[in-house]
């Protein structure tokens, strides 16, 4: 009886470990996936990590120094579909919008930025239908 108990909750143990992997996002993945996509003559800068934690956050941001007359390129990987209705907006020191990767309804894997001001930039990372909010990401540079 107590060999039963034990295998009961071994495998019982076994399948919640399991469930728990399956559900995880391995954006660390994604983002290294991203830096071989970066276009010709960009140089990798950074890589960033695209989680929604299981759908609990809304969105993901990052800040970066943008240097002008540099020109910035950034990159989506996700699985399915090429960015699976993940979004990335790029933002001015003063949050203005200056490029997105979601142009008339299409979602493109990447967005270009030539800059004109030095400054912070705000990275934003939305799910616009994504079904699974995980992904990542890749900056990079070229003068």
């Amino acid at each position: 009886m107590k060999k039963i108990i034990f295998l009961f909750t071994l495998l019982l143990m076994a399948g919640v470990t399991s469930s728990e992997l399956i559900g995880q996002c391995d954006s660390e993945n994604f983002s290294n996936a991203c830096i071989p996509k970066l276009a010709s003559g960009f140089n990798f800068l950074k890589s960033y990590k695209i989680d929604s934690e299981d759908g609990s956050r809304a969105k993901v941001e990052y800040s970066y120094v943008f240097t002008k007359g540099t020109q910035y390129m950034i990159n989506i990987c996700a699985t399915g579909t090429e960015t699976d209705g993940i979004v990335v907006t790029l933002f001015d020191a003063g949050r203005n919008k200056v490029a997105t990767s979601k142009i008339n309804g299409q979602f493109i894997s990447a967005i270009a930025y030539p800059c004109n001001a030095t400054g912070i930039y705000y990275i934003q990372y939305t799910f616009d239908g994504s079904a699974s909010k995980c992904g990542g990401s890749a900056l990079g540079f070229k003068r």
